[in-house]
């Protein structure tokens, strides 16, 4: 005969533990960096909008804090994007695009690439940065 103590004791859940942040949670938030960073918006500025600390924003955009429906919405709304912008029903964890871009040269890089007008010298830049790429390997 088996006695309470004998069985196995599941772990009892606790009811306001926070939900650790996912792999998701930390793509929305570089999405929200990525934006943020675009329009020329500082940490301090948005924070300021939505009524926050700027370590606030920090965590979301690092993924250390989930960022609520909410307060997604009131991003949105300052960054002047559609929510659903920060969501992509095709994302990768691994070489997931927006991981690519995040770093501080991405976006200058980009910006300048975009800026040149003739496409033989796009091409050239490419070919440039494909073969510099590729003998870092």
């Amino acid at each position: 005969m088996s006695t309470s103590s004998d069985r196995a004791q599941a772990p009892i859940a606790q009811p306001n533990a926070a939900k650790a942040p996912s792999a998701a949670d930390q793509r929305i938030g570089q999405r929200v960096r990525l934006r943020r960073i675009a329009i020329g918006l500082s940490q301090e500025r948005l924070a300021q909008a939505l009524g926050i600390t700027f370590q606030q924003v920090q965590k979301y955009e690092r993924g250390t804090n989930r960022i609520g429906a909410s307060r997604l919405q009131e991003i949105a709304r300052v960054l002047s994007v559609p929510v659903a912008s920060f969501y992509d029903a095709d994302d990768q964890a691994d070489g997931s695009p927006i991981l690519v871009l995040d770093t501080p040269q991405s976006l200058p890089l980009l910006q300048a690439f975009a800026a040149i007008a003739h496409p033989s010298l796009r091409r050239q830049v490419l070919a440039l940065v494909r073969a510099i790429a590729e003998a870092k390997a």
